[in-house]
């Protein structure tokens, strides 16, 4: 079921969310809103989506299989995130957000990094990301601790609904 995008301003996209415990993942409850984000994130042509992003305040993100470091068959569910730089080397990019529609800006993140969580059967994983998946990690898990992009971001611009697509 496609889900509603929360748009900012709202309180719930600045606020930390919860951790899951491990028998939540097993309720159909919680295996309902990952397969529901998952769908929003492709409708809405996302690279990745949290929690918060569907109003649901936890510690939850999903990244497209297109960009995961792990499997490129498997969408990546991402619970509880937690990430470390592995260098100190930071990259300018573009990022947009899915809350924030039309906005865009450069932001300066790690390019490497290691990211340990649980999976969506509460197993823990490790795995290293670089580059674009790196950032996508990173906005995700911002996300999760209730911080937008544009927080961070310099040279802030906002299209017109008819530039979206350029």
């Amino acid at each position: 079921m496609l889900l509603e995008v929360t748009l900012e301003p709202n309180p719930i996209l600045h606020k930390k969310g919860r951790d899951l415990t491990v028998a939540e993942l097993s309720t159909p409850t919680i295996k309902k809103l990952i397969l529901d984000m998952t769908e929003t994130m492709y409708v809405k042509d996302g690279v990745g989506i949290a929690a918060p992003q569907v109003g649901e305040s936890l510690q939850l993100c999903v990244i497209a299989k297109k960009f995961s470091p792990l499997n490129k068959n498997e969408d990546l569910i991402l619970v509880n995130p937690v990430w470390k730089k592995t260098s100190i080397l930071k990259a300018w990019d573009i990022e947009g957000c899915l809350s924030v529609p039309l906005v865009y800006g450069e932001v300066k993140r790690y390019t490497n990094i290691v990211v340990q969580a649980l999976n969506q059967f509460g197993e823990k994983i490790e795995f290293k990301a670089k580059d674009f998946p790196a950032r996508i990690v990173q906005h995700e898990v911002d996300h999760l601790n209730g911080t937008l992009f544009i927080e961070k971001a310099r040279k802030l611009q906002k299209l017109k609904a008819s530039e979206q697509e350029l």
